[in-house]
Formats: C-alpha cells, sequence, structure tokens
C-alpha cells in the first residue's frame, strides 16, 4: 500500500464522520421542531419560567399564561403568539407585541421594568410600550388580554 492510499483512506473516513454528525445533527433539529405537545397533557403543565425569560407554558390552546406566572414589574415573553405579558403592579396585566419596531427583532427579555431588545438595546416601557431608550422611536404595539380567575388569554 503506498502513502497515497493511506491519506485518501483517511480523507474518506473523516469525510465520512463530518457528514454523519451533520446528517445527525439536522436530525436532531427537526426531531426539535416536529415536537408537538398540543396534544399530550399528560406531562402537566410546565415549569414556570426564570422572571422575564420566554415563555410557552402548556396551559391549553387560548390560554397564555397563569397570573401567578407573571412576574410584578415584569413579565413574560411569549414568542411564537407575538406577545409580552407584563405585571406592572400587582393584579394589572398588560400586553405588547414582542417585535422591536426598530429592525422588526424579537424581543428577549423583561427586567428593571422594561421589556428589552438585545438586537440594538431598545428598551420599552411594561406599563403602556413606550420607549424608554432607543435606537427604537416607536412604542410596541398593545394588545388586549383577557384575565378569567388565574388564566390570561388574548381577547
Amino acid at each position: 500500500m503506498s502513502d497515497d492510499q493511506i491519506v485518501t483512506g483517511q480523507v474518506q473516513t473523516r469525510r465520512a464522520l463530518l457528514l454523519g454528525a451533520g446528517a445527525v445533527g439536522a436530525t436532531v433539529v427537526l426531531a426539535a421542531c416536529g415536537t408537538d405537545n398540543s396534544t399530550d397533557d399528560s406531562t402537566g403543565p410546565a415549569a414556570p419560567p426564570a422572571s422575564g425569560e420566554a415563555a410557552e407554558p402548556n396551559t391549553g390552546a387560548d390560554v397564555l399564561t397563569k397570573t401567578g406566572e407573571v412576574p410584578v414589574g415584569g413579565g413574560l415573553i411569549f414568542a411564537a403568539k407575538d406577545v409580552v405579558v407584563t405585571q406592572p403592579s400587582q393584579g394589572e396585566f398588560k400586553a405588547f407585541g414582542a417585535i422591536c419596531t426598530h429592525q422588526n427583532c424579537p424581543v428577549t427579555n423583561v427586567d428593571g421594568g422594561t421589556i428589552n431588545c438585545s438586537c440594538h438595546g431598545s428598551k420599552f416601557s411594561i406599563t403602556d410600550g413606550s420607549v424608554k431608550s432607543g435606537p427604537a422611536t416607536r412604542p410596541l404595539p398593545a394588545k388586549e388580554v383577557k384575565v378569567d380567575g388565574e388564566n390570561i388569554t388574548l381577547a
């Protein structure tokens, strides 16, 4: 066997390894995208997220979240529904679009009384969606929510 054959064999092995790793990675991504928890209630409700992080609780098709899951002075982001639910003061719930009005990036967290976009640093009030600091110049659009007992839904 010549040295060329050994090198060629190693290249083919590396190629096969990389292709296999890429296929496994793609399979994992596709499997995660294909998960549907809407028909399986056996796992119970999702654990409450940390304050201000994106949340997608398993509370039913129309219910965004429970009142007890939204921190007072903070909020939760529901990216799949394009909504941020906030609780500026005890028992007062507000909702806004979850897309920054600057360059259409999704907002990333709620912290310190503001809804924050990490793309360019815009901050919006949890009370009325107004711009607290730019570069955004327009407020987040308000959305209507309905509180029914402990359930919060879009109105």
